[in-house]
């Protein structure tokens, strides 16, 4: 409860001394670990909030407005309500939260965006496990509602490695649970502290109203010839913004949306839709009874498209076959469509577009910040990466629902079904064959140095002439590459990327050491690609075509040898 007239003492703002961590700067998707470092590390979370909120001007930071969500993991609940007494220590002004602490990524970089709050603070650790013995997030976004900038990160990192004290107001109680404004007398401070529990879905839902023709997916979705949907929002965020916007708002039957009950451990596996954790979507889908199906990852950034039967929509052409239609979304046909982006791992569907639709194509380092500034510079209309996420510039970060609004906006349109709508794509440009593999929980030493060593072998100028011969198939290297971006916005440069190796025929494979884990050793990821014009080869299997290429990848970094595996974790 805020203050009562009962209560007139102000509340006392308390500095508690603590010892820094050396581990505290934020990753490309802000700082994760396991939870049991968050939850059993003394002032752990207290120490990284400080940090955090001490990296903002401390002008900008008197009385601003900031917002917090959660995707509701597990100790979500706990960790909000240390940020609101310490936001309130800090002179933040007001504080808008979701109901009961859940807002989807999305949502709040569209609030920040509605209300332009300084910044938000969203409790998620994506697609990684929830439950007392998973995973735990805390991702910081700044004014233009997109993830920080690298700048920001280090500096978040400077001051966490000094860090003497924090700021908190331990007796500050909110309820979560109670929709409306509630203010708070603090010790020394003129203006009360305030806090807003909104809705976690309407302002969100008003920005889709504007974007798309809501009677359109409504008459594909009901009707005589309504197209049956299956949607799983894997008990993570996503359960109240399906229900609401695909139910309630389209008019899709209640029991199309299932696991729509947000859980602290998301009902015991990882909520990451591919094809490996989604099964039950998959074999909801290879039933026959839905012409669509869809699975959105703990935080509503991510998603995962199936057709009928349960066809598999690669991320890579998700993303290229939203390019070549959308005129059919009022948005873009009212603002216009600037140029496109993807992610360097991500397949070149996308580039085919582009060139057709005499577009600009930003490669991009992994990372959503880098589209940001693309957007925020008006060069940048749509953009993607090939671990299933898509978005465009009616916010600043992926969007797991627009992106099947998207695609449902589509079939309305062209009257097709998903697999009509990707084998035409695949037969107008041609098709690239893709896929991933993650060799997860590397010894990080080892991790290292293959990368290392794998990049002293691709740069030696030998190495461009080399002809690698698998069956009877020649690939001759063209270019070999450690990928480094210039940003065209603002000349800032990104280096060591991901090592990037191209082939004369337009194939190529790429290694990157990603670094989103929770502390649990090193990932290094393969990606493979090889492109077929020829209609008649689009139907072969993808490890079939992309095995070659995969063999030459495994030689030449010995990954297999160097790091004792027989084969990846997971393969997408």
């Amino acid at each position: 409860m805020g203050n009562t007239w009962m209560e007139t003492s102000p509340i006392p703002v308390v500095t508690v001394q603590t010892s820094p961590f050396e581990d505290q700067r934020p990753g490309t998707s802000g700082l994760r670990r396991k939870t049991a470092v968050f939850e059993g590390k003394r002032n752990y979370l207290q120490n990284y909030i400080q940090s955090l909120l001490s990296s903002i001007d401390l002008r900008d930071r008197q009385g601003c407005t900031m917002v917090v969500g959660s995707d509701g993991r597990y100790f979500s609940r706990a960790a909000t309500e240390v940020i609101v007494q310490m936001a309130a220590a800090n002179g933040i002004g007001r504080l808008v939260i979701g109901h009961n602490g859940l807002l989807s990524t999305p949502a709040v970089s569209c609030i920040i965006r509605k209300i332009k709050a300084i910044g938000g603070i969203i409790l998620t650790a994506s697609h990684n496990s929830g439950g007392p013995g998973g995973d735990f997030g805390i991702k910081f976004n700044v004014a233009n509602g997109g993830p920080c900038s690298d700048t920001v990160m280090e500096r978040i990192g400077q001051v966490s490695r000094t860090l003497e004290e924090y700021a908190i107001c331990p007796d500050l109680r909110i309820d979560l649970s109670r929709l409306g404004r509630q203010e708070f007398d603090l010790e020394n401070k003129f203006k009360p502290f305030r806090v807003e529990i909104i809705d976690s879905v309407e302002v969100y839902l008003q920005l889709l109203r504007n974007i798309f023709d809501f009677s359109a997916i409504k008459s594909l979705l009901t009707g005589p010839d309504q197209l049956k949907i299956h949607i799983d929002a894997m008990n993570g965020v996503m359960g109240p913004y399906v229900r609401r916007i695909l139910c309630d708002e389209l008019g899709a039957p209640a029991n199309s949306a299932v696991n729509c009950v947000p859980l602290e451990d998301f009902g015991g596996r990882p909520p990451e839709p591919n094809l490996t954790y989604a099964t039950s979507l998959v074999d909801a889908m290879k039933g026959g009874d839905f012409g669509f199906g869809a699975a959105f990852d703990a935080d509503g950034d991510r998603y995962m498209i199936l057709g009928e039967n349960g066809f598999f929509v690669n991320p890579s052409d998700s993303v290229a076959i939203m390019a070549a239609n959308l005129s059919t979304i009022p948005y873009f046909r009212q603002h216009g469509i600037r140029g496109f982006a993807r992610s360097m791992a991500t397949s070149c569907a996308l580039d085919r577009v582009a060139k057709a639709m005499k577009l600009a194509l930003y490669e991009t380092p992994a990372g959503w910040r880098y589209f940001g500034n693309l957007m925020d510079s008006g060069r940048c209309s749509l953009c993607g990466e090939e671990s299933f996420g898509t978005g465009s510039d009616h916010i600043r970060e992926k969007d797991g629902l627009w992106s099947v609004l998207v695609w449902l906006s589509i079939m309305a349109a062209r009257k097709q079904s998903v697999e009509q709508i990707v084998r035409e794509h695949w037969a107008k440009f041609g098709r690239n064959y893709f896929c991933r593999f993650d060799y997860e929980g590397l010894d990080p030493r080892a991790a290292f140095y293959l990368m290392r060593d794998l990049e002293t072998v691709i740069s030696d100028k030998a190495f461009t002439s080399q002809k690698f011969a698998v069956g009877d198939h020649i690939y001759s290297v063209e270019r070999a590459e450690n990928f480094e971006y210039i940003d065209p916005v603002d000349g800032t440069v990104a280096r060591n990327q991901g090592l990037k190796i191209t082939f004369t025929d337009a194939s190529r494979f790429m290694f990157r050491m990603s670094g989103s884990g929770g502390g649990m050793g090193a990932t290094i990821r393969i990606y493979a690609e090889s492109f077929e014009r020829d209609i008649e080869r689009h139907n072969r299997e993808t490890q079939v075509v992309l095995g070659p290429l995969i063999a030459i990848a495994l030689k030449i970094s010995n990954i297999h040898e160097r790091t004792g595996r027989r084969g990846p974790n997971v393969i997408t």
